[in-house]
């Protein structure tokens, strides 16, 4: 089976891409011809991927996913979260996005953080969504070069290393994004997608 996973982005592309195990052919917005970037202009994780998955399905009719995943802070009531990718402005890169988190966070003793994803995938016209959540904490500065976003300052629950410190492969035993994965496959396996 074939999906139109709604993102430019190369890093999750790959990071899905190897969660798959290649029983699926994953293609981005590039690889599939589409050369736009869609607007995530919502205030919910699950509206701006209902947002780009209803976009490419609108578009194409093909089979798609998407998904919006944000960092939520305990100490900062719940932020960056929806605006985790812009946290520094909108021109802002992951060093620049980073450097704020932790200036916010300063000599805060609560580090607790979450990363959450949300897939929306519509398959044969129908809409479904899935959430993966990995909780852990922020550290006080940069560890790692693998990654990308705020991997070199996110220690997982049940790990001493950041996710920068990880390869793909033990990332994806922790990753927010591969439990959402986990839950989209889990539906496509069953009876229900057939």
């Amino acid at each position: 089976m074939e999906f139109i996973f709604a993102t430019n982005n190369p890093n999750k592309i790959h990071e899905i891409s190897r969660a798959l195990h290649g029983d699926y052919t994953i293609r981005g917005l590039k690889d599939a011809g589409i050369l736009i970037d869609i607007p995530e202009p919502h205030d919910t994780l699950e509206a701006n991927a209902r947002e780009k998955a209803e976009t490419i399905y609108n578009m194409t009719g093909k089979n798609c996913f998407s998904e919006d995943t944000g960092l939520e802070v305990d100490a900062l009531n719940g932020a960056p979260g929806v605006r985790s990718a812009r946290y520094a402005g909108e021109q802002s890169n992951s060093n620049d996005n980073i450097d704020k988190l932790l200036l916010e966070l300063n000599e805060s003793s609560n580090r607790q953080a979450r990363f959450r994803t949300v897939i929306c995938m519509i398959i044969k016209g129908k809409e479904m969504f899935f959430e993966g959540i990995c909780t852990g904490k922020i550290i006080r500065e940069r560890i790692g070069t693998e990654g990308f976003g705020y991997d070199p300052v996110f220690i997982p629950d049940g790990s001493t290393k950041t996710f920068a410190q990880m390869d793909t492969v033990e990332k994806n035993t922790y990753s927010h994004r591969k439990k959402a994965l986990d839950k989209m496959i889990s539906y496509l396996n069953s009876s229900h997608a057939r």
